[in-house]
């Protein structure tokens, strides 16, 4: 059942090249193919990990529009007003949602930035108004530009591009996603008492973030991506640019992360958050896009495996048992050989059942022996080697209350009783448990009893034979 997929090359000059390997191909297949199925894992251990309301995870999923901040203001400034009338002009890229198209065009702009990263104050110097409506134009038009050529500034293509995303309709991040950022941001680590400390746990942060951004639109994710490697690359080159993460982060915060047509009085004691999950994501940017292992697992075994979806705790379980990769195939091959050994066991015990079922009916009639029977019937779930080993038949009445009874006892004899009595006495098979097998073994095993003794059993079977012949004749003449 394993998926695989081999590509021939025909070209030589790339046979040496290492093959590529990449470890998220089934989380895509599966978000592509299943998203359904995709989100619902993927949403199942945000929750795991923060606490969202159901109000919250409705506006996650999409199930309600979201709430946010300063919806219900009566106050609307002259900000508000001015960012809403900006957004009215919309063009082919700017200001229109986010497509593939918009994100080729844009994509010029970061390739660029990236091999000028060490102008000083970048993304912080606003460039030239006049080349940057040149520009913008050209991108909205779909004109081949050559931003080597010398002609626009680095400043310039810096301020467009954060132009771009501040006149998209919704920021970067989405409005759905904007209560999962805040929580996120308050995920602290825990001291020894189970108490909640100051200091960020960025491990879980980390995975929170890998998993939200899983659930992104598929441009929005493409778009992430890009610029936070190149805030990211920016960053490392701040000894020359003079731009830190956090600094970086209070200029692009408002454009990828704020929800729109809102100011700083309607975010309040959430912007420092807001600010601080941004520069988070910033200096961890090379890590965010990889989905993490659990996800990664329970994709690939719903299409090569048999085994359940499985989420992070359950996987765990499973590593800390030293099995890291699982494998289906031995589990079951392993089982078949369980199952073997079982089928064998039950037949030795089966037969070794018999053994006690024959020597049980061999013992003389005693109190030990009913005793034995009734335990054995008071378990008749157990198992039993089958129905041709006889026991002692349970008592039968055999005298008759009719008067035509005793003329037929008187004419026929007690030859035909006996052998009614005989022929009526077929033996059911007895049934035993494990703890009555423990009792037959005090008493041995026929294997072991000598010639002697069985002989001497035989004797006293027969003698007992013969005594209850007397006593049914003595019945029979007592009651003529």
């Amino acid at each position: 059942d394993a998926i695989c997929n081999f590509v021939i090359c025909n070209d030589s000059s790339l046979r040496s090249q290492p093959i590529i390997f990449n470890p998220d191909f089934f989380v895509e297949k599966l978000r592509h193919e299943k998203p359904e199925v995709f989100t619902e894992l993927v949403v199942s251990n945000i929750t795991r990990l923060i606490d969202l309301p159901g109000a919250e995870l409705a506006q996650l999923m999409g199930e309600e529009d979201p709430k946010l901040p300063g919806a219900n203001s009566t106050a609307s400034g002259f900000f508000r007003s001015l960012m809403s009338l900006k957004r009215k002009e919309k063009g082919v890229v700017f200001g229109s949602p986010l497509t593939e198209e918009g994100i080729a065009q844009v994509s010029q702009l970061i390739e660029y930035l990236h091999k000028n990263l060490r102008a000083e104050g970048l993304f912080r110097v606003p460039g030239n108004s006049i080349r940057q409506q040149i520009l913008k134009d050209a991108l909205n038009s779909g004109t081949d530009i050559d931003l080597d050529s010398g002609e626009f500034h680095s400043n310039d293509v810096a301020t467009l591009l954060k132009m771009f995303l501040g006149e998209l309709p919704e920021p970067l991040l989405t409005h759905k996603h904007f209560h999962a950022h805040l929580k996120i941001a308050d995920l602290t680590l825990f001291d020894e008492k189970g108490n909640k400390t100051s200091t960020p746990d960025k491990e879980r942060q980390i995975e929170a973030l890998q998993l939200l951004f899983l659930i992104l639109p598929a441009p929005n994710r493409s778009l992430l991506k890009l610029l936070l490697d190149l805030l990211y690359q920016t960053a490392k080159k701040q000894d020359k640019n003079k731009m830190s993460a956090h600094n970086l982060a209070l200029m692009f915060a408002p454009h990828i992360l704020w929800p729109r047509n809102v100011t700083a009085n309607d975010l309040q004691e959430n912007i420092t958050k807001l600010n601080n999950g941004v520069t988070f994501m910033i200096k961890h940017s090379q890590k965010l896009f990889k989905a993490p292992v659990y996800i990664r697992e329970c994709a690939r075994l719903h299409y090569l495996g048999s085994r359940a979806h499985t989420s992070k705790d359950d996987l765990d379980l499973l590593t800390s048992s030293g099995s890291k990769e699982l494998q289906p195939l031995k589990s079951q091959k392993r089982s078949r050989l369980d199952s073997c050994h079982q089928e064998e066991t039950q037949q030795r015990t089966e037969e070794a059942l018999k053994e006690l079922f024959l020597h049980v009916h061999n013992m003389p009639d005693s109190a030990k022996k009913k005793k034995l029977i009734r335990q054995f019937n008071k378990h008749p779930a157990a198992l039993t080697p089958g129905s041709d080993v006889p026991t002692s038949p349970a008592p039968r009445r055999t005298r008759s209350r009719s008067f035509s009874g005793l003329i037929k006892r008187k004419v026929l004899g007690t030859p035909v009783i006996l052998e009614r009595k005989s022929r009526d006495s077929t033996p059911e098979p007895v049934r035993v448990s494990k703890e009555n097998v423990q009792l037959l073994q005090k008493c041995g095993s026929p294997a072991h009893m000598s010639q002697a003794k069985l002989k001497s059993l035989e004797g006293q079977k027969e003698g007992s034979c013969r005594r209850m012949r007397a006593r049914l004749l003595s019945k029979d003449s007592s009651s003529l």
